[in-house]
């Protein structure tokens, strides 16, 4: 239990984290007992620690209301452009102390909870983490849409932004099975959403008819800002079948059939679709896809329409782009365009060409892979029997788009090829990421060497027709969730040594280069690791039974299971480790703890393969007397974000080793950046910038670069002549493939190590040489701590470009239209005026 604070430090604690006051703990531990006994209908007597944890999120929610109310308000007296950021996924994590942190409450409510005899890290460990995603998309967009709520310093929290997604849910991780008490549900704007049919061709227009109906049912969510008091919301639909679900099977009788039909209905949004990087086409998926963005384009029209100044004057959509962006993060959401040009033309009854213009004008997309794999191709025979009238939309825009190319390039047959929507070999195909480029006025890779590749290779043609439209909007991580909130130690000595305004201007960290050689800083940024660490070891002992060294190198790599992102090679060096220590056990060696997390998709055989490697190899090492604590190896179960802030503050080596020019991006490098863990990597990805910023020399770089890659890709990669000339590598895939680390199934492995010699797309017996050799400059400088924490201390002050707060400012300005305001919201307790007077102001401006 936590030990109370003094009268000096309650003072002293006006913070990053708010103020401590009598007022204020009176009132939350009021609010604490009312909802206890009110909403949840307990006493002390009886309250288990889940009903503690909702009295004090409903708690926390009390003081998030007001402010979700007067933003909404403030909203609609000025009447601002909204943007729409449309994602099938959004990776969360936990909301209770976000939100605390972003209200200035958390510590005021660790003392409430304190004073009530309960420990506040048992109650947020009650808490599940939302199973809104997967993948490094679904990071990008909880990160993204965190930023815009966080970013005070340059008043995007005042945007006006909806987050759009379907609420998925999966068995293995039944987040909602308690409740959440977060969530508002909101009937009244239940929509209808329609699939099959047939289209008709009238007087009027075409006409789509004959469908199957489902209902879409918004929960939303509330987002707060970060000591602003603004409150914007993430809205999920989930699937509702209509009520009259086949009445007429009901009223004969088969009601088995009436029952699977709702079901499945209601499937839509009931199953978590698992994988956002190999493509599949499966229906589910279709359906999840358009669900989400029909529910989400009526929602956008209706609130359109019912603004204050549409209801006011004559309805016209000619100002819609000026009132509206919309966001497609990846092309899960592309379908957005033919519905919102099926809106237009056969509801609104625009013409086609001011229907066009305006939808253009409206979308922007992102882009988050260069893997041909991922890139969503949907089958034709597929849409024309879910979705026909969209079909012979892609078809109208593919054919305008197609006679464009035709102008310009006339007789050039291999280029209208490329640039077709509509993949004419093998089973016809519509290419999901032309339709977005096509179909969007911006474009936009999520790291420069990312968005040069897409530029100069993945849409060269695209790029050489609307070199205008492409751009670069390099990823960024909220300071206050993977800083403030999952290392205060951390954070407070930032603050104590720079002030506390780098909370709101990342680049503030600059001015730490200051202090590289104060001996004391060194100190206590190396005591703030090693409590973290020793934290982690804790924890890691009490979940999993296993004891490590908190003085070894923590070596961590966590994120999603992928050949590409080459836990193989970091598992192959595992291996060259324990090879060394075994041939000289009394040799010098410097302790390593290796820690690999992350999920692999259910389909996906190689990654399930590699995962069992890995556990396989760790129980090997882990068991053997002769390594004792030199070397341990833990595998991380069900990786989320909550137990990423339980890693990443504790880690010394961060792992970025894809092969150069496959990580789009990456947004993990970052955390362990800003939270003081050196980084061994390509330069792939972020990481490019990430030296740029810190300076090369204070990363551990290896391996090939992207030129170097292609051009081995001209030559042809031969993984038998690495084999042959390196001995370690040869000792260790020989025990691999001799059934070493499964002598109960010898051949457990050959599947990896046929890929290795035979399809190898990333490389891995090209760059293991270099990787050991760079891993053994980070053993060595380890064991200068002084020299070690002073690359830290480099590295976090070379942070500052990587705050999503600098990322969503140039969406705003560069791409969205909205430019950033310093005008704060009036707090609830002021009087309705004060919105308006604050929206004349704005007008104003």
């Amino acid at each position: 239990m936590a030990t109370p604070l003094t009268d000096q430090e309650k003072r002293k604690q006006i913070s990053i984290r708010g103020i401590v006051g009598v007022e204020n703990v009176a009132e939350l531990k009021k609010g604490f007992n009312r909802h206890l006994h009110f909403t949840l209908v307990k006493d002390r007597n009886v309250a288990t620690p889940r009903d503690y944890y909702f009295a004090l999120a409903h708690t926390v929610r009390d003081h998030l209301v007001g402010r979700w109310i007067r933003t909404q308000q403030f909203y609609y007296e000025t009447d601002p452009k909204r943007v729409y950021y449309l994602s099938l996924e959004f990776y969360m994590g936990r909301a209770l102390q976000n939100t605390m942190v972003n209200l200035g409450l958390q510590n005021a409510c660790d003392e409430a909870i304190y004073q009530l005899g309960l420990d506040m890290e048992d109650l947020e460990d009650m808490e599940e983490d939302a199973g809104l995603g997967n993948g490094g998309l679904g990071r990008l967009a909880g990160l993204t849409f965190f930023s815009l709520f966080h970013s005070h310093s340059c008043s995007l929290s005042s945007l006006p932004l909806f987050l759009c997604s379907h609420l998925e849910v999966e068995e293995a991780d039944d987040w909602l099975r308690h409740g959440n008490p977060w969530e508002k549900a909101r009937p009244e704007y239940m929509l209808p959403v329609h699939f099959y049919g047939r289209v008709e061709e009238t007087e009027e227009g075409s006409k789509w008819v004959d469908t199957q109906v489902v209902l879409a049912m918004p929960f939303d969510t509330p987002i707060p800002g970060y000591m602003n008091n603004t409150v914007n919301t993430m809205r999920l639909w989930s699937a509702r079948a209509p009520n009259d679900f086949n009445l007429r099977d009901f009223n004969v009788g088969d009601y088995i059939q009436a029952v699977l039909d709702r079901n499945l209905a209601e499937n839509i949004s009931r199953v978590l679709y698992p994988n956002d990087n190999f493509f599949e086409g499966k229906e589910l998926r279709l359906k999840q896809e358009y669900f989400v963005v029909a529910a989400t384009l009526q929602d956008v029209i209706r609130r359109f329409k019912t603004s204050k100044r549409n209801c006011s004057g004559p309805l016209s959509f000619d100002s819609f782009p000026d009132k509206v962006a919309i966001q497609l993060n990846d092309t899960h959401p592309a379908m957005a365009i033919p519905e919102l040009m099926r809106i237009f033309v056969d509801i609104e009854k625009l013409d086609w060409d001011t229907a066009w213009d305006i939808t253009k004008r409206t979308f922007a997309y992102t882009n988050h892979t260069v893997l041909p794999e991922a890139l969503e191709r949907w089958p034709v025979r597929l849409l024309e029997t879910l979705l026909p009238r969209h079909l012979q939309i892609i078809y109208q825009i593919n054919q305008i788009h197609l006679d464009h190319i035709v102008s310009l390039f006339p007789g050039d047959l291999d280029r209208m090829r490329k640039m077709s929507l509509v993949e004419e070999y093998g089973e016809k195909k519509v290419n999901m990421a032309h339709l977005c480029i096509v179909g969007s006025h911006a474009v936009n890779g999520v790291a420069e060497i990312h968005s040069n590749i897409i530029k100069t290779d993945v849409f060269r043609d695209f790029s050489e027709l609307e070199p205008e439209k492409f751009q670069n909007k390099t990823n960024g991580i909220t300071p206050r969730r993977w800083l403030l909130l999952c290392n205060p130690g951390l954070a407070d000595l930032i603050a104590e040594a720079i002030g506390e305004e780098y909370v709101k201007d990342l680049m503030q960290l600059q001015k730490l280069n200051e202090l590289v050689d104060d001996d004391a800083f060194i100190r206590d940024i190396s005591k703030v690791k090693q409590d973290n660490k020793l934290k982690f070891a804790q924890y890691l002992e009490r979940e999993y039974q296993v004891k490590i060294n908190p003085a070894s190198v923590f070596d961590v790599h966590v994120k999603r299971i992928h050949e590409y992102k080459r836990q193989l090679l970091n598992c192959l060096h595992v291996i060259t480790m324990y090879n060394r220590i075994r041939a000289k056990p009394t040799a010098p060696f410097v302790p390593r703890t290796v820690i690999i997390g992350g999920k692999a998709a259910p389909g996906y055989h190689m990654a399930k393969m590699i995962i069992k490697l890995i556990t396989s190899v760790a129980d090997v090492i882990n068991n053997d007397p002769i390594v004792g604590n030199k070397l341990k190896v833990i595998y991380l179960e069900n990786y989320r974000v909550t137990l990423a802030e339980k890693v990443i503050p504790a880690t010394d080596l961060s792992e970025q080793i894809s092969t150069a020019g496959t990580e789009a991006s990456g947004t993990g490098n970052m955390k362990f950046m800003l939270n003081g863990a050196l980084t061994i990597g390509t330069l792939d990805g972020a990481n490019v910038e990430m030296a740029e910023e810190a300076g090369q020399e204070n990363l551990f770089i290896f391996g090939m670069t992207v030129e170097e890659v292609a051009a081995m890709d001209q030559e042809g990669y031969d993984a038998m002549q690495y084999y042959k000339s390196i001995p370690e590598l040869k000792q260790v895939i020989d025990q691999i493939k001799s059934g070493f680390f499964s002598p109960k199934q010898p051949e457990l492995f050959h599947d990896i190590t046929n890929m290795l010699f035979n399809h190898d797309r990333f490389k891995v017996f090209a760059d293991y040489e270099s990787y050991v050799k760079c891993q053994e400059k980070v053993s060595a400088l380890y064991e200068d701590p002084k020299k070690w924490t002073q690359m830290v201390i480099k590295n976090i002050a070379a942070a500052g470009k990587f705050s999503s707060d600098r990322t969503i400012a140039e969406y705003a300005t560069q791409i969205w239209g909205v430019e950033p305001t310093d005008l704060k919201i009036p707090p609830p307790s002021e009087p309705r005026e004060a919105i308006e007077e604050t929206a004349r102001a704005l007008r104003k401006i």
